[in-house]
């Protein structure tokens, strides 16, 4: 398949880009933020029309950079999370709604920049919002003892069953890796090769479940390792952490998700380090797990070990070739946070050679982690190009490759985008708008490693 490539841009100012380009750097080529649709400011297409528990609007347009991937083309998706829970207003649900988990289609209008400025002008659309269901029903929270009524969402019907971001949507009689929860936490999204269904990871579970593209309906759950699951369940994080000894940390499971170029093999990663590895101390605190699984059959088949550097977390992973990946490592530092970002990184590591380390406690898993090498420093891109670092997105969090651009030869490009935890508006402290950032590179910034693009069958949604 022939990529798409962009128009060439001539400019006289850039020649220190090309140059630097040429040299193998990582450079920021151009900016753009979504806020609106045709449906309204900070509106989706998502056609739902009341208020959730909260007083939000059901439609509301944010948090959509928790996960991206690119579409092929000019199409790009972009994933919001469990919704609109960062205002207080019950905490014993941890102020979560029963918003419901959707991914956005958008078009990135990309154009060259003949004028002052980046190298090119970026322009995001909402095409349209698919909402996330289960044909078959699922398990919602009654909503006693919490002040608020029924879990289920609004437009349920018995053949539509939505994924909801509640927290009290789950079964107390199952281990948290029950796949008839309705509870979802949406972080990570990546494609299938023809362009059908998309994969999302999850925080909740965590889960991968498989989704079709076109309705939003559920078509089946990947079967993860038990050790990643935790077995008092809680509508409050906290409370989970507290009564439990093994599994994943609340609000912190499966944040990112990356999919092989064959189509072959999903492979996520955690957030922070699970509770029984973080309880042996030393890097065992810092360790996160990496799990492979076959598409074909959807079962786990290895697990890797990832240490931090330093940054507290792992927001996203995207595929570089077959064994060789890109990790989106940060701080919660930024830009809705109130302070100055610190800390955002994407390191390059191969699985090529890696330890399984499936059946290791965490410090011997810790001992035989990945190795690392720093392939951007997101903050001095950013800052080198202006950006302050106080307003640089505390929660950069979707991460992917998408298509090759012409800039006096031809580059790779590779998309950031915020989770802005639907607080477009930060009280008059300033705005957090849903941001999209665009770096471009070539191979010479790779070192010995060679880009494969996922090939799709198709790349038009079928």
């Amino acid at each position: 398949m022939k990529k798409r490539l962009y128009g060439i841009a001539i400019a006289a100012g850039l020649s220190v880009f090309c140059a630097t380009q040429a040299n193998g750097q990582v450079n920021l080529i151009a900016k753009g933020t979504l806020t609106e649709s045709s449906a309204g400011l900070y509106a989706d297409l998502s056609g739902l029309d009341y208020n959730l528990e909260n007083g939000a609007p059901a439609n509301l347009l944010g948090g959509l950079g928790s996960g991206l991937a690119w579409g092929y083309g000019d199409i790009f998706l972009a994933l919001a999370d469990r919704g609109p829970n960062a205002v207080s207003f019950d905490p014993l649900g941890d102020n979560t709604v029963s918003y419901i988990p959707r991914f956005h289609t958008l078009k990135m209008n990309l154009q060259p920049n003949s004028g002052p400025g980046l190298p090119f002008t970026l322009t995001p659309t909402l095409e349209e919002t698919t909402l996330l269901y289960s044909s078959s029903p699922l398990v919602y929270g009654s909503g006693d003892g919490l002040g608020v009524g029924s879990g289920a969402p609004a437009p349920n019907t018995p053949s539509r069953n939505y994924f909801s971001g509640r927290s009290d949507n789950f079964s107390a009689s199952q281990n948290s890796g029950y796949s008839n929860d309705a509870r979802f936490d949406s972080e990570g999204i990546r494609l299938s090769s023809d362009g059908k269904r998309i994969y999302i990871s999850d925080e909740y579970g965590p889960y991968i479940h498989e989704f079709d593209r076109g309705s939003g309906q559920r078509i089946r759950s990947f079967k993860l390792p038990e050790h990643l699951f935790v077995s008092t369940l809680s509508s409050m994080g906290a409370m989970e952490i507290a009564n439990n000894t093994s599994g994943r940390v609340a609000n912190k499971g499966m944040e990112g998700l990356a999919i092989t170029p064959d189509g072959n093999t999903l492979v996520g990663i955690m957030q922070t380090a699970l509770i029984q590895d973080a309880a042996q101390g030393g890097n065992a605190t810092n360790l996160l797990r990496i799990v492979t699984v076959d598409v074909s059959n959807g079962k786990a088949t290895h697990e890797y070990a990832y240490l931090l550097t330093t940054g507290s977390g792992v927001s996203e992973i995207t595929a570089l070739n077959q064994h060789e990946f890109l990790v989106d490592e940060r701080d919660g530092k930024g830009l809705g946070d109130g302070s100055k970002a610190k800390v955002k990184q994407i390191f390059k590591i191969d699985l090529a050679d890696a330890v399984d380390v499936t059946n290791l406690d965490g410090a011997t898993a810790a001992a035989n982690a990945v190795s690392k090498t720093l392939f951007l420093d997101v903050i001095q891109a950013l800052t080198t190009n202006g950006i302050t670092a106080d307003q640089i997105p505390a929660k950069l969090e979707g991460l992917a490759l998408g298509p090759d651009v012409e800039f006096n030869g031809t580059i790779h490009t590779l998309w950031l985008a915020n989770d802005n935890d639907f607080l477009q508006d930060l009280n008059g402290a300033g705005t957090n708008p849903n941001q999209f950032f665009v770096f471009g590179f070539s191979d010479g910034a790779l070192g010995g490693s060679v880009y494969v693009p996922q090939e799709p069958q198709g790349s038009a949604k079928k």
